[in-house]
């Protein structure tokens, strides 16, 4: 695994900013991306966030959001160095408050009603419907390597899950589908003395928009059907699309968007778990959260 770059990262863009040097304060840090707050000599302050494959084109998305009026922090630089993106940002200072679901249908409302353009991938029916697919690939490599070794019902399930998932994805490319900021969550949301701000790019992509609602009130929990249906519901009276609440692939709307979604996180856990993190002592739990994902699928799904 590469080392991370960040004291150079950094140097790089204070002298691409012609700052002479700057005393850095952490943030939030893990394996693969690190948030600092950074102080330089005439007390101004910026956040300076790092970021390893896949994170590493954040500075793209946040650029094209901008430039189309979405509300999100200013990259002021931003530099590549072994696989490692850094970016020097505005600093948005402390919250005054956390975000509710009424911020979380505006900034939804914005996000989905602006274009998508390239660089963002586009993730439309033949995508999703190939999720549960890839994942079983995942697991082939990852037994290859003697891992999951336990997993049979893993495999059983997400057959049923690719068996089923042509006709459970119609529907993929029905309003709202564009912008999917993909990591919608209260905590990125920013609501500031200035108004709010849209944070935590990383992994934005042109697809359905049911999936950063379904994400909002995040996985931790099991999936609340009735409660997403509500906050569709004040999506569609705050201004998003009245087709948000339109059945899919034979289901309900929030069904539907819960049940992708969490196929969607299968999908990504697992890539991880072989290709980005690919470290066995993270298999058991990686295993246990993708079991309860996937019997949360099929019966959101009604496999």
């Amino acid at each position: 695994m590469s080392p991370n770059p960040s004291a150079e990262l950094l140097d790089n863009l204070l002298t691409v900013t012609g700052q002479a040097a700057a005393v850095r304060e952490e943030v939030r840090v893990w394996s693969m991306s690190g948030v600092e707050r950074v102080t330089f000599p005439d007390s101004s302050m910026a956040i300076f966030k790092y970021a390893k494959k896949p994170f590493d084109s954040e500075d793209q998305a946040l650029r094209l959001a901008h430039s189309l009026d979405v509300p999100v922090p200013q990259v002021h630089a931003s530099a590549v160095l072994g696989g490692w993106l850094g970016m020097l940002m505005e600093d948005l200072g402390p919250s005054v408050r956390e975000a509710d679901d009424l911020d979380g249908v505006a900034a939804a409302v914005v996000l989905h009603g602006t274009r998508t353009a390239p660089p963002l991938p586009v993730l439309g029916q033949e995508r999703l419907r190939n999720l549960p697919a890839r994942a079983l690939e995942h697991l082939g490599r990852l037994r290859k390597a003697d891992r999951w070794q336990d997993a049979d019902d893993v495999e059983d399930t997400l057959g049923r899950i690719a068996q089923a998932a042509e006709a459970r994805s119609a529907g993929a490319t029905l309003a709202p589908f564009g912008w999917v900021h993909s990591e919608f969550h209260p905590t990125s949301l920013h609501i500031g003395k200035r108004g709010w701000r849209l944070l935590d790019f990383a992994r934005a992509f042109s697809g359905p928009g049911l999936l950063d609602l379904a994400s909002w009130h995040g996985t931790i929990e099991p999936p609340h059907p009735v409660r997403l249906r509500v906050f569709l519901e004040q999506y569609v009276t705050a201004g998003g699309t009245p087709d948000a609440l339109a059945p899919r692939g034979g289901l309900t709307a929030e069904n539907w968007a819960l049940g992708w979604h969490r196929t969607w996180a299968v999908e990504w856990f697992m890539e991880q778990a072989i290709r980005w993190i690919d470290d066995p002592a993270t298999d058991p739990t990686c295993i246990k959260v993708v079991r309860r994902h996937l019997s949360d699928v099929l019966h959101l799904l009604e496999i």
